[in-house]
């Protein structure tokens, strides 16, 4: 072999490793030889126990999952957690006022007297994983159809997580299923359920941008927030909120970096990514495209054009539905961009090629083809079957489930357990009263209205519920004129129905109240769609279980790691900028100069406008410890690890594992990465530790907390 040939050769190989290394959530508990060695190859200088280990401290030690949404890292001994602004935005909104609004002016807590508690907030640290699969798969027997599979795995899942909770009640325990329920993983976590708020910057800072930069890079968001933990005083335990509580102490925490990083630096990412589908079949492609995705596009783009008009107007609206509108809002865009990049990036046409690779090694494996010759004809069919009530239960869901605040609450209301524990109970009536306090009736009539009209557009007449009959009839077809009457005549609009229905008042019937009856006629129409579509559901989840392990059986010297489930994941890669379109290149990082052109390019734009002290800072150039090699101060970075949503807040290490900065974002190009990956576009944003220290102790004047995470 000449000399040109082998480097050649050593190319391509290192060219194979590093696009194997930048696709994939791994499980931490199931780190196989190859991926330890490619990890090893890519950089990382610490020892696989050092990022898991069931009984000693590692790393995975320090990362949480933030309220089951999102995540965040631990970095303090006393039990700081980072993670994102806008994964702390309820929490923040909930705790502002009109006299005290933190969201718009941020919040500093000087000493820990002043942090503040947030109801119904947890953090999750996950102590061991271990594979329940042999005990699972033992309970399905040959020949058994995909209703009872469901029961009898079921059954084995709970019992073995009640195994968990009977030998520690401070113990969680979940069984979750991998590779389309072809594998099963019980993952032991210890939650904490006092978390409170000690920093948060100003959403000038946290938001900066908002709406028009979300999914996109270049982005200059400083999108985090500062909590702390709190244990019982006696032997660091779980506690519910007490004043007596103390700070908790970590197992371990993750060091931070000052030293940033650069283009090629090895880069992973620690968290709890939601949901992926990236061994969904062509046909679950198009059905998502034209049902979830497609209803969450139009049916949201009609409700937030009604709350952007009403938060703009108002700051006491601002304060109740900013988070409600950044939640719906953050998906819409999602989909939005996800149905724009599966056209752009032609991941059908790559799925149906792969399929076909598939189809072959059915026909040319006698085995596989004995069980597997109509599994592609069944998929189609079945897809087929159910697509016209599929799409109209995507707009029903996003319509009502997801629309008019009084359906939500009426639904509540009347699955509201009053003969719960005790605990469940408070915090349900908590849940509820909060709702009734962000809530404003002309905003929200004008919405149910909006998404009454909506919802007929888009679905044939059999999938109208009962109450467009009396649209139609007693109301002449005005939407609004029927919400109007609606309105006036449930008591359920105000927090005294609630109160008559707890009070057990003999004068109110829960049952005839006007929100209700609509409910429970949304309720039957919803359980009409899936009756239409159970058979088809069910042999479709049989049937991509059966792609999935095809497609494994087809591959087996490669290391397939299962799709995100919100459990704990490793990625890695590398820090990297990338090309978007023919003639254009983004760099790795931003930095301050960014924000001051953004103010200045969308002057008079609120989702840009920025405090002057903070504009008078950022151009003094005073960044002192914070700034770069170069003298900037970086804002936000690029890698190409593996994320999808959940992911915000999760810690981006170097390879020594101290911290770089935090993930909070996908990038516009690749918004198809749920169900593909795409090495040479998909990135993950994340904002640089040093920005978020730097905010932290030049503008919000909090160097005690600084000191706490970094010393001084």
């Amino acid at each position: 072999m000449t000399i040109r040939h082998l480097l050649t050769t050593l190319c391509c190989l290192w060219v194979a490793v590093a696009a194997h290394a930048d696709e994939g959530m791994w499980m931490l508990g199931n780190l196989d030889k190859g991926t330890r060695r490619t990890l090893k190859e890519l950089g990382l200088k610490l020892p696989a126990n050092k990022l898991y280990h069931p009984k000693k401290p590692s790393l995975k030690d320090a990362v949480v999952s933030f309220g089951g949404f999102c995540s965040g890292v631990v970095v303090s001994e006393d039990g700081l957690v980072l993670t994102n602004h806008h994964c702390g935005f309820s929490s923040i909104q909930q705790l502002s006022s009109l006299e005290h609004d933190y969201l718009q002016d941020g919040f500093v807590a000087k000493d820990r007297s002043q942090e503040l508690p947030c109801p119904d907030l947890y953090v999750r640290f996950m102590l061991r994983q271990e594979d329940v699969t042999r005990r699972v798969l033992s309970a399905v027997k040959p020949g058994m159809d995909e209703f009872t599979r469901h029961n009898v795995t079921d059954s084995v899942c709970l019992a073995i997580e009640e195994e968990v909770y009977l030998r520690d009640s401070t113990l969680v325990g979940t069984v979750d299923a991998y590779y389309g329920g072809n594998e099963f993983w019980l993952s032991v976590y210890r939650d904490y359920n006092d978390v409170r708020l000690v920093f948060a910057p100003p959403t000038s800072v946290g938001k900066f941008g908002w709406d028009t930069d979300n999914w996109q890079w270049p982005r200059h968001t400083g999108d985090f927030a500062v909590f702390r933990i709190y244990a019982s005083p006696q032997g660091n335990r779980p506690a519910p909120y007490s004043p007596d509580n103390v700070p908790y102490h970590p197992r371990y925490v993750a060091p931070v970096s000052l030293d940033g990083y650069q283009e090629g630096s090895f880069c992973m990412t620690l968290g709890y990514p939601g949901t992926t589908e990236r061994y969904l079949s062509s046909f679950g492609i198009e059905e998502m495209m034209q049902g979830e995705n497609q209803a969450r596009i139009d049916v949201r783009g009609v409700k937030q054009a009604i709350w952007k008009r009403e938060i703009d107007r108002r700051d006491s609206i601002r304060l109740k539905y900013a988070s409600k509108y950044d939640e719906s809002s953050n998906y819409w865009k999602n989909a939005i961009g996800m149905n724009r990049a599966i056209r752009r990036l032609h991941v059908l046409e790559k799925k149906r090629a792969l399929e076909a690779d598939v189809r072959q090694w059915i026909r040319d494996t006698p085995e596989e083809r004995a069980r597997l010759l109509h599994l592609f004809t069944d998929l189609e069919l079945n897809y087929k079957s159910r697509r016209e009530a599929n799409r109209a239960q995507a707009y029903f869901m996003e319509a009502f489930l997801n629309g008019p605040e009084l359906v939500q609450l009426a639904f509540n209301i009347l699955n509201f357990d009053v003969e719960g524990e005790h605990d469940m109970v408070v915090a349900a009536l908590e849940a509820i009263a909060d709702q009734y306090a962000d809530l404003d009736l002309d905003i929200d009539k004008e919405v149910f209205a909006a998404m009454l009209d909506e919802y007929r557009r888009q679905v044939p007449p059999d999938y109208l519920p009962l109450n467009y009959l009396a649209i139609d009839t007693l109301y002449g077809g005005n939407s609004r004129t029927y919400v109007d009457s609606l309105y006036a005549r449930s008591e359920l609009v105000t927090p005294r129905g609630l109160k008559r229905f707890l009070e057990r008042d003999t004068t109110f019937n829960l049952y005839e109240d006007p929100a209700i009856s609509l409910v429970i006629d949304l309720i039957t129409k919803a359980f009409e769609m899936n009756l239409q579509m159970q058979q088809a559901s069910l042999n479709i989840e049989r049937d991509e279980r059966l792609l999935t392990a095809a497609l494994r059986r087809m591959n087996r010297s490669r290391n397939f790691y299962p799709d995100a489930n919100s459990t704990l994941r490793l990625s890695f890669g590398t820090v990297c900028g990338y090309t978007p379109f023919d003639g254009a290149h983004y760099n790795y990082y931003t930095t301050t100069k960014g924000i001051l052109e953004k103010v200045k390019a969308h002057a008079g734009d609120t989702d840009f406008a920025v405090q002057p002290e903070l504009l008078d800072l950022l151009t003094s150039g005073d960044f002192g410890r914070y700034a770069d090699r170069d003298g900037q101060m970086k804002v936000c970075f690029i890698s190409n690890n593996d994320i999808t949503g959940g992911n915000s807040g999760s810690a981006m290490f170097n390879d020594r594992g101290e911290l770089l900065g935090l993930a909070f974002d996908g990038n516009w190009e690749a918004m198809s990465s749920d169900l593909m990956y795409e090495p040479k576009t998909q990135r993950c944003i994340g904002v640089d530790i040093r920005y978020i220290l730097f905010i932290m102790e030049k503008y919000g004047k909090a160097a005690h907390l600084v000191e706490e995470m970094v010393g001084e």
